[in-house]
């Protein structure tokens, strides 16, 4: 059992990178992929700690793409060192993107009667700040009973306090994470909510221009979509990887590891990861 798609508090996670190192190491899991938003933070501590318990470890991170479809399309890439000053100016930009985006939100949130502090959202996350701190601290503060509630009312794309995110083009993503020597990986393929059809088209174009990999195991995808996204890789010649998209107590039914209880990812993908990764580096 393996496990690489995972958040910590250097984005939008409740464990820190050391405790879910540790965590990955008493559940029982063979491999660890630490893979935060916009964000390489967390990937010392993490690389460190699972050095230290003897727990087979990869340095990723997670970027929102520009996508004209139904969903939202999500890039992973990986990487075998903590240090990658190649991708550090463009998260950067992309940190700072998403300073303005909470100032925001807050504003929105302060414009319609919300008492919401920025220094309040610092203190409980520990990290970057993303929208399941804002959930969580309006959960708190009363102003709604639960975190799906605050996402439907203030936070989802459409709501009251939703501000768009400052997003690559699938392009300027892969590109920035192959000249880093990292592989670019498709995350969670069902929130595209495209056809089978229509995706297979768009993950040949995403090989065309540099794709390398599709998360094929994940939590929320059916026997039948991830058996067509095996085959699919397959055919495109693309590495299989797979998560659980674990957030801690900002995802509660999602365990380390094991997703909604349904998740196996086989070693394999971790060890046909890092192959690939030594062979590029």
């Amino acid at each position: 059992m393996v496990d690489l798609h995972t958040h910590s508090t250097a984005s939008d996670g409740t464990f820190s990178p050391k405790e879910l190192v540790i965590l990955a190491k008493k559940e029982g899991l063979q491999a660890l992929a630490l893979t935060d938003h916009d964000t390489t933070q967390g990937l010392k501590e993490a690389y460190l700690t699972a050095k230290e318990v003897d727990l087979p470890f990869l340095c990723g991170v997670e970027i929102s793409i520009k996508f004209e479809g139904p969903g939202h399309f999500h890039l992973l890439g990986y990487f075998l060192q903590p240090e990658i000053p190649e991708i550090q100016s463009t998260l950067e930009i992309l940190q700072k993107a998403r300073d303005t985006r909470n100032q925001k939100m807050i504003e929105k949130l302060q414009q319609a009667g919300i008492d919401i502090t920025l220094e309040e959202l610092e203190e409980i996350a520990q990290g970057e700040i993303g929208r399941p701190h804002i959930a969580n601290l309006l959960v708190k503060k009363g102003v709604v009973k639960t975190f799906e509630e605050a996402f439907q009312k203030y936070l989802k794309k459409g709501a009251l306090a939703y501000v768009p995110k400052a997003l690559l083009s699938p392009e300027e993503a892969i590109n920035q994470i192959r000249q880093a020597k990292g592989i670019p990986v498709l995350a969670h393929p069902f929130t595209l909510k495209l056809s089978y059809a229509d995706l297979y088209k768009y993950l040949s174009w995403l090989k065309d221009i540099g794709l390398m990999g599709v998360e094929a195991y994940y939590t929320e995808h059916n026997q039948d979509f991830t058996r067509f996204l095996l085959e699919t890789a397959q055919k495109l010649d693309l590495i299989v990887t797979g998560g659980s998209d674990f957030h801690g107590a900002n995802k509660p039914d999602i365990k380390l590891g094991k997703g909604l209880n349904n998740l196996s990812v086989p070693f394999s993908c971790y060890q046909n990861l890092k192959n690939l990764l030594e062979k590029i580096n």
